[in-house]
C-alpha cells in the first residue's frame, strides 16, 4: 500500500472497466489518463501518454470518488451540548483525523452541514492536513430553542458562542438572520444551513416543530442566492419540507416524514433531498455509548421508524436524492453502512448515482465532479467486481483512492 500527494503526476490506467453511474453501465477494456490532477481522455488503445505512470487494473472497476452531502466532520462527541464546552484544537484534531478516514472510505468531496469551516478547507488545499474536497456551512443558522441551539433548558447562557466549537448559531428576527447568513458567507460558506424543524439530537425541541418564520426562511436564502451560494435546510414533517422548499431552500436534510404531496413540490422547484438513514441505525444501537441521552434517544427512535418509509417515497416520486451520512462522534466510522441500508429500497445503480452525478449537481459542480470523463477532476476509486450488482464492491473491496491526481490509497 502507498500513498503520495504529488498531483503533477500523468498516470495511465489501463483495462478498466469504466463505471458511468449517469447511464448505469461498466464499459470494459477502457484507458484513462489522469495529467495535472484532471482526467484528460478516456477511451480504447488509442489512449497513451510516453512517460506516464501506467497502472494495469486487470479489469477491476474505475470509478467516479464518492460524494457524501451530509457530514459533520467536527462532531468529536453525539452529545452536540458538549461540543461548544471542547477545546477548538481538539475538535480541529478530530476532525483532521476523521477527514483522513473519509477520504480512505473513497469519499473525495464531503459537504459539512454544520461545523466545518475555512480553516479546514484551507488546510486541505494547502496539504496541512488530507482530506476530501470540502464543501461547508460554517455554523448551522437556528432559532433560540431550535435545532441549533444545544443549550438545556436550565441553561441561561447567550445563545451563540461564535468563537467555540459549536456547530450552529442563533439568530432571530429577519435583520438578525440575515446578519448571520452574510457573516457565514463572509467566511467562505458554499452553502448555508438553516434549521427548518425540531430535531433528534437537539435538547429542547419536538421533531414536528417548525422553526423560523416564512420570512426568515426567506431572508436566509435571498442572502444565499445574493452570493451564487444556496441553502440547505434540516427538516422531517411535510410541513416543515414544504415551508423550505415553496421558499426557495435547494436541497432538505432527512426528510423522514415526506409524504407524495410535498414530494411533488421537489419536482416543481427542482430540490433535492439527503436522507441519511445510517446515523439513526447507528445512534439507535450505540448512541448511549457514543454520548447520547436517553430523552434524546427516544426521539431517535421516532425518526428511525419513518427513515426507509421517507426513502420509498422519494425515490418513488422521482425526485433529486443526493447521499448522506449525518453521523456523528465515534460512529462516524459507519459512514459506508448508507449504502447498504439504502438498497433495502433502491437499485445499487440509484444509489451509487445519488453519491456521485446527483451529489456532484447538489454541489453545483456538474462535469467536474462524479463522472469519469474527460475534463473531469481525477478523483477515482478502483473496486472488485460490479458495485451496479453487489454495492458490497464499494464497502468491502475498495483498492484504490484517487483525489485531484493524488494517489491516496493503493493496493493493487
Amino acid at each position: 500500500m502507498t500513498t503520495t500527494t504529488d498531483t503533477n503526476r500523468t498516470w495511465l490506467f489501463t483495462n478498466a472497466s469504466v463505471l458511468d453511474p449517469d447511464v448505469g453501465t461498466l464499459h470494459p477494456d477502457r484507458r484513462v489518463l489522469v495529467t495535472d490532477g484532471v482526467i484528460t481522455e478516456v477511451g480504447g488503445s488509442e489512449v497513451s501518454y510516453r512517460g506516464a505512470e501506467t497502472i494495469d487494473l486487470h479489469g477491476r472497476t474505475l470509478m467516479p470518488g464518492l460524494i457524501d452531502a451530509h457530514v459533520h466532520v467536527t462532531a468529536a462527541t453525539a452529545d452536540l451540548s458538549a461540543l461548544p464546552r471542547m477545546a477548538p484544537s481538539y475538535t480541529t484534531l478530530h476532525a483532521a483525523a476523521e477527514l483522513n478516514r473519509m477520504l480512505r472510505r473513497g469519499f473525495t468531496s464531503v459537504r459539512d452541514c454544520g461545523g466545518a469551516d475555512h480553516g479546514l478547507a484551507a488546510g486541505i488545499r494547502a496539504g496541512l492536513i488530507q482530506g476530501p474536497r470540502l464543501h461547508y456551512a460554517g455554523k448551522a443558522l437556528s432559532q433560540t430553542g431550535g435545532h441549533g441551539d444545544v443549550r438545556h433548558p436550565g441553561d441561561d447562557t447567550p445563545g451563540s458562542h461564535y468563537c467555540c466549537p459549536d456547530f450552529g448559531r442563533v439568530c432571530d428576527g429577519i435583520s438578525e438572520c440575515r446578519r448571520a447568513a452574510r457573516d457565514e458567507l463572509r467566511k467562505g460558506a458554499t452553502h448555508l444551513k438553516i434549521m427548518l424543524s425540531g430535531g433528534a439530537t437537539s435538547p429542547t425541541d419536538r421533531i414536528d416543530s417548525t422553526q423560523f418564520s416564512v420570512e426568515e426562511i426567506r431572508a436566509i436564502v435571498e442572502e444565499a442566492r445574493a452570493a451564487n451560494r444556496y441553502a440547505a435546510g434540516h427538516a422531517y414533517t411535510p410541513e416543515a419540507i414544504a415551508r423550505g422548499v415553496t421558499n426557495g431552500v435547494r436541497s432538505i436534510e432527512h426528510g423522514n416524514f415526506i409524504d407524495d404531496a410535498t414530494a411533488a413540490l421537489f419536482r416543481e422547484h427542482d430540490a433535492f433531498i439527503v436522507p441519511t438513514l445510517v446515523t439513526y441505525h447507528a445512534l439507535s444501537k450505540e448512541g448511549a455509548a457514543a454520548g447520547l441521552s436517553d430523552a434524546l434517544q427516544a426521539k431517535v427512535s421516532e425518526v428511525l421508524e419513518a427513515s426507509f418509509r421517507g426513502l420509498e417515497t422519494a425515490h418513488r416520486n422521482g425526485i433529486n436524492i443526493a447521499f448522506g451520512s449525518d453521523l456523528l462522534g465515534s460512529l462516524q466510522d459507519r459512514q459506508l453502512d448508507e449504502f447498504t441500508l439504502r438498497t433495502q429500497v433502491q437499485e445499487p445503480v440509484d444509489v451509487i448515482r445519488s453519491a456521485t452525478v446527483v451529489g456532484a449537481r447538489l454541489l453545483q459542480a456538474d462535469g467536474r465532479l462524479g463522472i469519469v470523463a474527460p475534463g473531469a477532476h481525477a478523483d477515482l476509486l478502483v473496486v472488485d467486481g460490479n458495485p451496479l450488482e453487489d454495492i458490497t464492491a464499494l464497502t468491502d473491496s475498495v483498492h484504490m483512492v484517487m483525489a485531484g491526481g493524488s494517489m491516496i490509497l493503493r493496493s493493487l
